[in-house]
């Protein structure tokens, strides 16, 4: 299954709702052109939707780290949106939760680029600990 992506704009941020999977080949390297076309044209602040997503392997995780620290170097952030149960898991496993900020309300995601504005962030140790205790 290929990778779709949909752009959409909301309070200066770019939202890109993806379906599908990420990963080795044309998905992975569709998502780092996606964001290296929104760096070329100033847009420095991403949330990725991953409501759609179903399965991420290593090479969709790499394209999601370097998709971030493009966007860091760029003065700019990704968050991440709406992760299933799996690519949860995953970024726990390989240690990436730490790396990104992560959120399953659009809004709280929107807010995270402003300061001012309080956020709800999804606490991915509360989710580990709800886990081990459903094992």
């Amino acid at each position: 299954m290929s990778l779709e992506i949909q752009q959409k704009e909301r309070e200066g941020i770019v939202i890109l709702e993806m379906k599908g999977r990420i990963t080795v080949g044309k998905e992975a390297t569709a998502l780092r052109e996606t964001m290296a076309e929104l760096a070329a044209a100033g847009k420095k602040n991403v949330v990725f939707n991953l409501a759609g997503v179903d399965f991420i392997d290593s090479t969709g995780l790499g394209a999601l780290v370097i998709c971030s620290t493009s966007a860091r170097k760029n003065g700019g952030n990704v968050k991440l949106l709406n992760l299933n149960k799996r690519n949860i898991e995953l970024l726990v496993m390989t240690r990436l939760a730490t790396a990104f900020e992560t959120f399953n309300d659009e809004q709280d995601a929107i807010n995270s680029f402003y300061p001012e504005r309080e956020v709800k962030t999804f606490d991915i140790l509360d989710f580990v600990q709800k886990m081990k205790q459903g094992d």
